[in-house]
């Protein structure tokens, strides 16, 4: 490869697309991934909860909004009010489904935040349940509490495969790996070779459930490719084998209930058509109908005229395949069709071709209406499978939309690839971020893209070595405590955030381009969905610059989130400005709410609740002199830099000869902000090598105020959020951990070597960082005393990655406390 090791270590999408000036595809824009997020309840269930003011009884509440392993709840009784719901974290709470307290007689009480509005408890509970959906029984308790559907596919699971090549049979695969719902597939029969295992997203409409075939009436055998390997008596003797451990290795029967419909088709045989190898997505060509299966599915030919070809290009598709389009398809949209090998001639022309081949072309009512509202643009960026080595998942460009195809360019894939052509509903595509999260290598670009000037003008302390030595000097004063940093991946996760077009937009938004925001953003970690929902926010205001302003953070204000730089252009000037964040789910709403206030709109302009048919806040009906006086405060501030020169609003003129210094300046404040190690000092006060001071004379991105306030920020993770008396915080006294999946240590972590933590990391998804314990000399000691800060800070990881690891450590912790603390 032309990229080094140290180019992977250090890719960085931020700063990726702030060096190519490009924008991320939407995350909404990803559906597959959208439906892969969902924990298996959906707002509206219901549920009974324990009262927190009194944990003997409990009351039955609605589910207002999901995240991850998180869940919004609201008592019933509290109507529309708001203020009252509360967040639950479904692997913690006293959580059940409706009648559970009938069953184990435990007893149903109205809360006392409610009482007075409740006079007849039994008449209540017969109307409110009266046709209500309970939250499913089985994510609530037992083994598949708390989990993601999703992640019940573990490594051994089984599924059915239907051949590529006859949709009428189909074999057992079995999961090799599951990377975010993405699968890596093995041939049952084939434990010991790898050379026929596939990659396919679990909703791909050729994967089924273990015993699918037999219902539909499709025989189960193992394709041609693979059957010369065995014996017919082998095959049957490991089909056997499968069905006696079917009930071990099967997967929920609702897994699938999401994946899409197959249509039926009226495609005819010998129907002509354009067509998308997808094996090797890279021209369109002719295509011919060789066989029509039933009316489902149909096999198609790539057209070779070749007398001496030796193999064809064949592949079974459904009325909703993607790379399959009428004839002429090409021509309307300005596109180069490749003529069939063996044609005379490089003027390829339908009718000449069509009369010569004796054949119709399939009619336009063949194929599905084509999905224009994707949000897919030219040059935005995305991850996307390399359709040559299905391992590697590249960064790609989009070179080309047209209808609801894309044209993509993969950079940094082994072997240079030309531009693949894929549905925007491809399960091969994913978006910016989706390899870190889930713990997978993105291919970097070849060359890198960071400045290598930036980074020696960058003075780095030395990494700290995580010895057990050197974590107790560190940590010297600190107490093992159970209950600090748990850490929970779904806390992490942003619910989606809604645009509610039909809300007042305020004086500072344009209704015109609010209405051509996409409907919603994320899921996804919190601080990058926030930042991607307030800078389509700056992007669609009258004057971007003043709702930069409006958002920057106050120098007086106390800091309760995460700082994250935004930027802004307005009349051939560019403003930049530092915004507050939040970082956890629970937190989302309030941070809504309070920034559409901020901007004097409706509260419910964006938020995670979709307004449907009317806004609760009623603003439809108000002038904006009336909604302005209610919600907002009339401010008399100037756009620009306020006296005095502190604010961390920065504007500059478009100066090419200045642009790659404020880069710099930029690149050497985010390592700083970042470094363990830097003392918190003012921005712009000497420290550093030369080049830095120079930098820091220039301009400065932080306020000093900011910068001396860095120390503030480090607070402990929060679990809960509470927001009535019935929902207080606990006190640390009251705190039970429990963690889905509890350890049992057969020795004592604190006797541990460096080597035995290493075989611990080994056993978990997390044994990709092994190598890092192993260099940095990690024994049990330092292991119990790691938390997440120190986690990101001296290891150097992402959020994604550092959560999960921490999530690790925490179960050691918690098994330490049970087993050997005493």
């Amino acid at each position: 490869d032309a990229g080094s090791s140290v180019d992977e270590m250090e890719f960085n999408w931020d700063e990726y697309l702030e060096d190519t000036g490009a924008t991320a595809a939407p995350h909404g824009s990803f559906k597959h991934v959208d439906t892969s997020l969902q924990n298996g309840f959906t707002p509206g269930m219901k549920l009974e909860v324990a009262v927190k003011s009194d944990q003997n009884t409990y009351w039955v509440a609605t589910i207002i909004t999901t995240c991850g392993q998180l869940l919004l709840l609201r008592y019933d009784g509290y109507g529309e009010d708001r203020k009252a719901d509360f967040w639950c974290d479904i692997l913690t709470a006293d959580l059940h489904p409706i009648g559970w307290c009938e069953q184990n007689k435990k007893i149903l009480k109205v809360p006392e935040g409610i009482k007075d509005k409740i006079p007849d408890q039994e008449e209540f509970l017969q109307r409110v349940l009266k046709g209500a959906c309970s939250a499913p029984a089985n994510l609530l308790e037992g083994l598949h509490r708390g989990k993601n559907p999703l992640d019940l596919i573990a490594p051994g699971s089984r599924l059915e495969l239907q051949n590529p090549r006859d949709s009428l049979e189909a074999w057992i695969v079995t999961v090799v790996e599951n990377v975010g719902g993405r699968l890596k597939l093995r041939y049952e029969g084939l434990e010991d070779s790898d050379k026929f295992d596939q990659w396919l997203f679990y909703l791909d409409p050729f994967l089924h459930q273990v015993g699918w075939a037999a219902q539909h009436g499709y025989s189960l055998q193992p394709p041609s490719a693979i059957r010369s390997l065995r014996s017919e008596a082998e095959w049957q003797e490991i089909l056997k084998k499968v069905k006696e451990e079917e009930e071990e290795s099967s997967v929920p029967t609702d897994l699938f209930k999401d994946k899409p419909v197959i249509g039926v088709h009226s495609f005819s045989e010998g129907m002509k058509l354009e067509a998308v190898d997808p094996m090797a997505p890279f021209v369109i060509s002719p295509a011919t109908v060789l066989k029509v299966y039933n009316d489902k599915y149909f096999m198609i030919e790539i057209d070779d005229l070749r007398a001496e070809r030796l193999s064809s290009q064949r592949y079974v598709c459904h009325v909703s395949s993607a790379g399959i389009f009428p004839v002429q398809w090409s021509l309307k949209n300005g596109l180069n069709l490749s003529p069939p090998p063996g044609y005379p001639g490089q003027d390829f022309d339908w009718a000449d071709y069509l009369k010569q081949c004796g054949a119709e072309a399939a009619p336009q009512s063949c194929f599905p209406s084509v999905t224009s509202d994707h949000g897919f643009k030219e040059n935005m960026k995305l991850e996307a499978v390399n359709p040559v080595d299905p391992e590697e998942v590249c960064i790609a460009t989009v070179t080309k939309v047209k209808d609801s195809y894309l044209w993509l360019q993969l950079e940094g894939s082994k072997k240079a690839v030309p531009d693949c052509i894929v549905s925007v509903e491809s399960m091969n595509i994913f978006p910016v971020g989706w390899c870190e999260t889930n713990g997978y290598q993105l291919r970097p670009p070849r060359k890198a893209i960071v400045n290598k000037q930036k980074k020696i003008a960058v003075v780095q302390p030395e990494k700290q070595i995580l010895s057990s030595r050197t974590v107790h000097d560190g940590l010297k004063n600190q107490e093992l405590n159970s209950s600090e940093s748990v850490v929970i991946n779904g806390k992490y996760c942003c619910p989606k955030i809604y645009f509610n077009h039909r809300c007042f937009s305020g004086p500072y938004l344009n209704k015109g381009r609010i209405a051509e925001l996409p409907q919603s953003v994320g899921p996804g970690n919190c601080v990058l969905v926030l930042k991607e929902v307030l800078t389509l926010l700056i992007n669609a205001a009258y004057k971007p610059s003043r709702v930069l302003r409006e958002l920057q953070l106050d120098e007086e204000a106390a800091w309760h989130g995460h700082g994250e730089t935004l930027k802004a252009k307005y009349k051939g000037k560019s403003y930049r400005a530092t915004v507050e964040v939040v970082r956890t789910a629970d937190r989302v709403a309030d941070f809504c709410r309070k920034t559409c206030i901020k901007l004097e709109c409706c509260p419910n302009l964006f938020g995670p609740q979709m307004v449907l048919d009317k806004c609760s806040e009623n603003c439809s009906v108000l002038t904006k002199t009336k909604y302005t006086h209610y919600y907002g405060k009339r401010k008399n501030k100037r756009i620009g830099r306020p006296p005095g020169g502190h604010s961390n609003l920065e504007v500059a003129m478009k100066k090419p000869n200045k642009r790659r210094k404020r880069r710099k300046h930029f690149f050497v404040h985010k390592k700083k902000r970042s470094s363990a190690s830097v003392d918190n000092t003012p921005a712009g006060s000497p420290q550093g090598s030369g080049a830095e001071e120079e930098d820091d004379q220039d301009e400065s991105e932080l306020s000093p105020s900011l910068a001396q306030d860095r120390d503030k920020r480090k607070r402990k993770l929060r679990t809960f959020s509470f927001s009535d008396d019935e929902n207080k915080p606990p006190s640390p006294k009251d705190i039970k951990m429990e963690v889905a999946e509890k350890l049992q240590l057969d020795s004592n972590p604190l006797e541990w070597s460096v080597a035995d933590v290493v075989r611990f990391l080994k056993s978990t998804d997390c044994a990709p960082l092994a190598r890092i314990f192993l260099d940095q000399e990690i024994d049990g000691q330092a292991l119990l005393l790691l938390t997440l800060p120190t986690v990101q800070e001296c290891m150097d990881l992402k959020l994604g990655p550092a959560i999960k690891l921490c999530h690790h450590i925490e179960r050691v912790k918690l098994a330490f406390y049970q087993q050997f603390a005493n």
